[in-house]
């Protein structure tokens, strides 16, 4: 295993999934040569889904051969467990003009190491709410969630089935970009043996 503090180990491509509180770093080579570092800047602005109102802008920095991007443990350590959207934007240094070059998504996992985190994502979370409300065997700090501003208590047994839909496929695509992220094979790949 390689050194994940040196910058010269750092994995070509954003990744899939990070841990909130650990450093990060990855690199782009890929558009450099378009977009030298000396006339243009890459930044990657996220955000976590639902449209929170806190959004990440991360710098890259330019080399010859490669945009570094670096997330130090304090920084990250500000993440919301959930899962992101990116876009990654290029500016011309000369006058400020922008464009986007790239979008995504990637998933930020609770950091184990805090007390009383809770590992499963938002979307597993409000899953398993859900489903103790409509299974009629509701946990008491059920009431305490919410979506979009309105009470798990108070929505309608239509609106919940429709939430438990979402969220169920919400954590099953959690789960595939997760499985992928560790090497085992996704749903969509299909093995044929003669």
């Amino acid at each position: 295993m390689a050194n994940a503090f040196d910058a010269n180990n750092a994995p070509e491509g954003e990744p899939a999934t990070v841990v909130v509180g650990d450093f990060i770093q990855w690199k782009r080579s890929d558009f450099i040569a378009d977009y030298p570092s000396d006339l243009y800047t890459a930044t990657y602005i996220a955000r976590i889904t639902g449209g929170g109102a806190s959004e990440i802008q991360l710098p890259m920095t330019g080399s010859a051969t490669y945009y570094l991007a670096t997330v130090s443990s304090s920084d990250s350590a500000d993440f919301e467990p959930g899962f992101y959207y990116y876009q990654l934007e290029i500016v011309r240094n000369s006058d400020g003009e922008r464009v986007v070059i790239d979008r995504g998504s990637f998933t930020a996992l609770p950091d184990l190491d805090v007390n009383n985190a809770d590992p499963r994502s938002h979307a597993a979370i409000l899953l398993s709410k859900i489903e103790t409300i409509l299974s009629g065997k509701a946990d008491a700090d059920v009431s305490s969630y919410s979506i979009a501003g309105r009470s798990l208590t108070k929505m309608s047994f239509q609106e919940l089935i429709e939430a438990r839909n979402f969220y169920k496929a919400e954590v099953s695509r959690e789960k595939q970009l997760l499985d992928v992220s560790h090497g085992r094979k996704g749903h969509a790949t299909v093995q044929v043996r003669f």
